[in-house]
């Protein structure tokens, strides 16, 4: 027989068919017998042979027709069926079946004679099989052969791990166990053979068989089987089928692609599939730059799941099949034969095709995926537009994000629509998948550890780049490696064999697009957004659709910090398109951009018309000279320039004033050089000394980066008419213009950062200005009033301008002012205001200090009526204030900022408060409110049911945070090494267990626990990110569970319950009458693998009776080192019937692989209204995790006196709104199912700054955290 092959018998046997269908495999075998006994008049023994193998031959002699439906043998099953009907519809529904499933059947007749010994090649078959269905039909015990291998195939499920299934085709269990009816039948007609037989020996055979034959019937009716009474046999037949695949992982085979680093996209994926209802459908839109895996992972989905529908369909590589001819009706056809499962559809009509196609759809429900469409019309011809049938699911790849969204417009009944992102891989899987290709596993061979590093690390996490590389390198000597990197820096790996790849995207990109691509690929990685699209308008391009267009066809994408990002293969790539205009000439290209060819060109003055963007940096020259002599592009790389720098609004707290006076001395550059630059709307000269005069720059510049400038104001030559984004940080400007400037219409951003400005005003020139960056201009003393003028302007940054005399009065006139940010502006900008405030004699206000900070006394108005209260003179459009470090005590505060109406977002970091200042509860739209490093901030009472953000890190002295009464839900909360903390009112509350009030701990049922007062243990608290020293046992309250841990090797005494393990099962006892079931006391023993591990497992109580469970991961737990030992306790609080008498229930704890050392855990849960009552059957499991295992679980009931009148000592606790009995609404994963984890509103600060990046860049506090970004959808 051939190595992998399946076989489906029908042997004709005097009157009786008995069909069988064989599957093996030397690799995975598997058999499933079909044994059908047809019923026939004819006399005569004869056989009729269905093989189905791996190829159009057969697997053994014999004249027949080979009907080929699929080439992919891997996936083996087998039936076994008996019966006088089946012959006509169910054998013959089992054969669609097979096809449906891609194998290829083959149909042969051959004689068999009576009483004939199994054929060898089945016995081989059966036994070098995995599985057998046997199909018990009335008829079955009739023929000795299908006994015969009955008997064979139970042996093999001794002996192996041979599946068995049996199937009773209309027939009783009772009946085939006790040899009734018509086994009973069958088995005597066999004994009256016997006993007619004259053969001694033959006889003493025959008794033996039939002996084994009785035993066996007998064995097979005990396993557990299938019945086909009362259900439709197609459906039957196509239900067997798919479990088989199940059961056996057919669909596991090597052709599913071997997926790295995809873990969270197939966990999304997964979560999609099973996620909706049934009653609905749903597509998925995976989509990304080209070569990232959204095919193979598209295919590895689809393969592991298609069998929980009734079709699927995946149809493969549209993008290019469909340019090819009557792509459209082949297409078509792939999908219409699997949703028919039918072999050939003949159509010559699209819209034909595409009528049967919908109404295909609508019948069943199907597994469909769509993969690699590049134009929506695709997805409408084949899928039409009637919709789906219920609880389909469908899957798209694409490069083009919006392709979805407009075929959906073309359906009747519109599914819901998903997107997923799909990314690069992480620089760890990177390494993996770049080795499995370099060194067939997933790590480097020795001596190449560094090598296989730099290389993975270039092709930043792009699979298909990564692939390519490593395909290259397999089996190569170090010379090859060396010439290979010679190769990368020469761009002659991207352009040979990546950029084939990716050039489909770009060139299918309107021309328009094509050059903004160009534009950002040379110039604006990094830049923000917005400022981008200010300079580029009018330019040739509409920059709002293309950067559209460009992040739909994934060749683009925009940063937390609302940045754009470009993955560099793809920027290399836009980079070498520009390069090809003129490989030799850099003069002749319309970009460029590095900066030893800028130099260059400025120096030798062979500017022309074509270039329309140049950028030089002294700096970077300096660090590209630099790379002179290393091996590989891969050694370099750029300094984190701040994405607002050039030509930007923001600062940047890098050394360049440093670099800049150093090298400003050493070029000098003419300003001739512009002179032949017509076209330059984009021009970065930094730290370069200029010869000549400014009017030789090109009028049409947009975007003007001179850092360093030399003189101290802008010269009034400087055509400036089309300026759009200005930069001049780090200049020696001590003013803008020593006499007025023309109009400058279209200027918006400025930005002075780090100058020497001394005063600034000129701004009656500026009306369309929208961002002022003045960010340390330690120089900086005074700010004209004629910024009032400036009716236009967003943003205002002025800190660390730390001699500012005062800041304009006029200011609190702006009305479009949305940003303004006075960071460490220090004490001299009050100056003015004290004057004046002396003058007036105005008293103090409540204990106020004479020597209120410097900060607001510039800032200040005085309101002189009877409670004569100070407010702040600020614009009433303020949405973003930053106060942050400027000394500010809590009595320095104004008493009023209700002028501030739409103030959403308030930073008060590193100030000496100790509380939150009153006067911020007439901000009735704040929304983030941020006092992180305020060291003497002991307490935080939110001032608005608004917040949705608090900001509490590093608050060293900071115990409590106070939330408003009125929330609907805990704002998110970061704080991050605030040590103190133990206290966030209704979310959670640390105590010492010591000091917790004894009739409490009577209350939770933890008797005889004293003892543990005085331990001390080792403690890591997640919400604030620290491992402490050794401390007092603490008690954690959250979510209506109490839990502790402390030293400890068993489960206490004082638990009826225990187990061994990490899961226990009980049922629900019942209360007398004057009592109740309040709580569940859990209690586990950890298991440590050594070294220093912490407890933060999840623990998970399911009803199984009312299926509904609680999974509890808590983030507050105990730290171990080897030899050390626990004990987990906790106890859980029900309230509203969700554990009752009799409900079956269970307990199960996260376990760890590698636990060596002993801990217990111990909890109390406190249940409340009848979620526990007798006769509840309850299973209490701790979920595993990969650090510790549970060795002993213990389980107790808590009753209370139902007529009990006295105080109940945990009314305080109980009436937290989110917790077990109440509100749970916030943590409901799926009906009935909630996962306990206050990581939802403490996340930690990386996911802080992830989500909120581009609000908090300028907070130096989240410096220390680094930045992970993941796909959003």
């Amino acid at each position: 027989m051939s190595h992998n092959f399946m076989s489906m018998f029908v042997t004709q046997i005097r009157g009786r068919v008995t069909f069988h269908l064989i599957i093996s495999s030397s690799y995975a075998s598997t058999l499933i017998e079909l044994n059908t006994m047809l019923h026939r008049e004819a006399g005569c023994w004869g056989s009729e042979f269905w093989s189905t193998t791996d190829s159009a031959e057969p697997c053994c002699s014999g004249k027949g027709v080979s009907n080929t439906v699929g080439t992919n043998a891997s996936e083996h099953f087998g039936t076994t069926t008996t019966g006088i009907d089946t012959r006509l519809n169910f054998t013959d529904y089992l054969y669609e079946a097979l096809v449906s499933e891609n194998i290829s059947t083959f149909l042969d007749e051959q004689e068999v004679e009576t009483g004939e010994e199994l054929k060898p090649e089945l016995t081989r078959a059966i036994k070098g099989s995995r599985a057998s269905i046997i199909v018990l039909s009335k008829s079955y015990a009739s023929s000795t052969w299908c006994l015969d291998e009955l008997v064979l195939i139970l042996e093999q499920r001794k002996v192996s791990k041979h599946i068995v299934v049996p199937i009773f085709y209309h027939v009783e269990p009772t009946h085939v166990r006790k040899q009734e009816s018509s086994f009973g039948e069958a088995l005597f007609k066999h004994r009256q053979r016997l006993e007619a037989e004259k053969d001694e020996e033959k006889k003493r055979q025959a008794a033996r068989k039939l002996e084994s034959w009785t035993a066996a019937l007998k064995e097979v009716a005990d396993l557990k089987g299938k019945d086909v009474y009362g259900r439709i046999e197609k459906e039957f037949i196509e239900e067997i089928v798919k479990e088989i695949s199940r059961k056996l992982d057919i669909h596991m085979k090597s052709k599913i692609p071997n997926l790295i680093g995809r873990d969270r996209f197939l966990y999304t994926i997964r979560s999609w599939l099973h996620g909706g209802s049934s009653d609905t459908t749903e597509i998925l839109t995976i989509w990304g730059m080209a070569g990232t895996g959204k095919t193979s992972l598209a295919k590895h989905i689809y393969l592991l799941h298609r069998h929980e529908f009734e079709r699927s369909s995946f149809v493969e590589d549209i993008e290019r099949r469909g340019q090819q001819s009557s792509a459209l009706l082949l297409l078509q056809s792939k999908l219409l034969e699997d949703i028919l499962k039918k072999r050939k559809i003949e159509e010559d009509d699209v819209q034909n095709c595409t009528s049967k196609i919908g109404t295909a759809l609508l019948q069943k429900r199907a597994f469909v995926v769509l993969d690699g469409v590049d134009d929506f019309e695709q997805v409408r011809v084949l899928v039409g537009r009637e919709g789906f049938h219920p609880g389909s699911r469908i899957i798209i790849t694409t490069k083009d994000g919006s392709i979805t969204d407009k075929a959906l417009l073309h359906i009747k009944y519109p599914p819901k629509h998903t997107k997923l992102a799909l990314d690069g891989l992480s620089s760890t899987d990177s390494l993996k998948l770049f080795c499995w290709h370099a060194f067939g596993g997933y790590s480097p061979k020795e001596g190449y550890e560094e090598d296989a590093k730099r290389a993975s690390k270039y092709c930043g996490g792009h699979p298909l780049a990564l692939k390519v590389l490593g395909s290259l390198l397999l089996n190569e000597d170090a010379d090859t490696w060396s010439h290979t990197f010679t190769m990368l820096e020469s761009r002659e790996f991207q352009t040979n064999h990546v950029h084939k790849v990716l050039r489909i995207g770009f060139d299918s990109l309107p021309s328009g697009c094509k050059e903004l691509f160009k534009d950002i690929a040379c110039f604006f990685i990094g830049k923000e957004t917005e400022v981008t699209e200010a300079i580029l308008k009018d330019c040739g391009v509409h920059p709002s659709y293309g950067i559209k267009k460009l992040i739909e066809r994934c060749l683009l994408t925009i940063g937390l910090g609302k940045e754009l990002k470009m993955h560099q293969l793809l920027q290399d790539m836009g980079r070498d398109i520009v390069r090809q205009e003129s490989p030799d000439k850099p003069w002749k290209r319309s970009r460029v951009w590095n900066h030893e060819e800028s130099l260059n060109i400025l120096q030798e003055d062979k500017g022309t018309k074509r270039i329309h963007g140049l950028f030089f940096d002294m700096k970077m020259l300096k660090k590209e000279s630099s790379l002179c002599g290393s091996s590989s592009v891969i050694d370099y790389e750029f300094e984190d320039i701040d994405l607002n720098m050039n030509f930007g609004v923001g600062p940047s707290f890098s050394n360049h004033l440093e670099f800049s006076s150093s090298c400003s001395r050493k070029i000098e550059l003419s300003t001739n050089a512009l002179n032949r630059m017509e076209k330059l709307i984009l021009l970065q000269l930094n730290h370069v000394k200029l010869n000549g005069p400014l009017k030789n720059f090109p009028k049409g510049l947009r975007g003007l980066c001179m850092h360093g400038f030399q003189s101290e104001y802008i010269p009034s030559d400087l055509p400036m008419e089309h300026l759009v984004a200005l930069d001049m940080s780090f200049s020696n400007l001590k003013q803008l213009w020593r006499k007025p400037k023309q109009l400058l219409g279209s200027l918006k951003y400025l930005n002075l950062s780090y100058s020497k400005l001394v005063t600034v005003g000129g701004f009656k020139e500026l009306p369309s200005l929208e961002r002022l960056i003045l960010t340390r201009c330690e120089s900086l003393t005074h700010v004209c009033e004629s910024i009032g003028e400036c009716d236009s302007l967003v943003v205002l940054n002025l800190s660390y301008c730390s001699k500012l005399k005062n800041l304009p009065i006029i200011i609190r006139k702006l009305k479009n002012v949305k940003v303004l940010t006075l960071d460490g502006c220090g004490a001299g900008v009050f100056d003015k205001e004290r004057k004046r405030m002396k003058l007036l004699n105005v008293p103090n206000k409540d204990g106020v200090s004479k020597t209120l900070q410097a900060f607001f006394s510039s800032i200040t108005r005085l309101v002189l009526n009877s409670q004569k209260s100070i407010s702040l003179s600020l614009p009433s459009s303020l949405v973003t204030l930053s106060l942050t470090n400027n000394n500010l005590s809590s009595e320095s505060f104004p008493v009023d900022f209700s002028s501030m109406s739409m103030l959403k977002n308030l930073y008060l970091d590193c100030n000496p408060i100790d509380s939150i200042p009153d006067c911020l509860k007439s901000l009735g739209r704040l929304e983030v409110l941020s006092v992180g490093g305020c060291s003497m901030l002991k307490s935080v009472i939110c001032p608005s049911s608004t917040i949705k953000r608090l900001y509490v890190e590093r608050c060293d002295i900071l115990e409590k945070i106070t939330l408003h009464q009125d929330m609907l839900a805990p704002p998110l909360t970061c704080c991050d090494r605030s040590v103190s903390l133990t206290d966030i009112e209704g979310i959670l509350k640390i105590q010492d267990l010591a000091q917790i009030d004894n009739e409490i701990i009577s209350s939770l049922g933890w008797t005889d626990i004293h003892y543990v007062k005085d331990y001390k243990v080792r403690s890591f608290n997640y919400f604030v990110g620290f491992s402490s020293k050794k401390l007092p046992v603490k008690m954690l309250y959250e979510f209506g569970i109490f839990s502790t841990w402390f030293p400890g090797k068993e489960v206490p005494k004082w638990f009826g319950h225990r187990s061994n393990g990490s899961s226990i099962s009980f049922t629900m006892p019942s209360a007398s009458a004057n009592k109740r079931i309040e709580g569940i006391n859990i209690c586990f023993v950890h298991i440590f693998p050594g070294a220093y591990t912490g407890i933060t497992k999840s623990i998970k109580v399911k009803n199984i009776t009312k299926d509904r469970s609680w999974r509890y991961h808590c983030l507050f737990g105990t730290i171990a080192y080897f030899g050390e030992e626990r004990v987990r306790l906790s106890h859980w609080m029900f309230g509203n019937n969700e554990l009752e008498a009799g409900d079956e229930v269970s307990v199960t704890v996260e376990e760890c692989d590698s636990a060596k050392v002993k801990r217990v855990r111990l909890s109390h849960w406190m249940f409340g209204n009848n979620e526990l009552e007798a006769g509840d059957e309850v299973s209490v499991t701790v979920e595993e995790c990969d650090s510790a295992k549970v060795s002993e679980c213990g389980i107790s009931f808590v009753y209370s006196d139902r007529d009990k009148e006295s105080v109940d000592p945990l009314s305080y606790y109980k009436s937290w709104k989110h917790i077990i009995g109440r509100d749970l609404s916030p943590f409901e994963e799926t009906p009935g199912d909630y996962f306990l984890s206050n990581y939802k509103f403490i996340p930690d600060a990386r996911h802080f700054k992830r989500l909120f990046y581009s609000e908090t860049r300028f907070k130096k506090s989240f410096d220390h955290i680094p930045l992970v970004e993941y796909p959003l959808t």
